[in-house]
């Protein structure tokens, strides 16, 4: 399993960027994947999750600004971050899980077992 992150850069309060993520080696279509993010001294958390099935999870302080879609005929996770805040600064990590993960199991990064390396976004006020 191998994912790549890409879109990730430097935009001011309020502005938008396009997370992608390419995955590889495995059956995509099947699993959950995941965005997470870690801001400097800060624990890893979940930002949005989608299931095999397309249901969404997102982090509350997300919600509304963030879209997360897959396309399984690309093998590609994205994720859409409207309205970008400055505590929004973190590496953003994709990830991948083949079980089928409910709901809140969704955004909890021990429930995923693949990774990649991360994008880092950074938003100035």
């Amino acid at each position: 399993v191998q994912l790549v992150e890409s879109g990730g850069g430097s935009v001011q309060s309020g502005g938008s960027l396009r997370l992608s993520c390419a995955a590889s080696g495995y059956d995509y279509s099947g699993y959950c994947m995941g965005w997470f993010r870690a801001a400097p001294g800060k624990v890893r958390e979940g930002v949005a999750a989608i299931a095999s099935d397309g249901g969404t999870a997102y982090a509350d302080s997300v919600k509304g600004r963030f879209a997360i879609s897959r396309d399984n005929a690309k093998n590609t996770l994205f994720l859409q971050m409207n309205s970008l805040k400055p505590e929004g600064t973190a590496m953003y990590y994709c990830a991948a899980e083949p079980r089928n993960l409910g709901w809140w199991s969704r955004l909890q990064p021990s429930y995923y077992n693949y990774w990649g390396q991360g994008t880092q976004v950074t938003v100035s006020s």
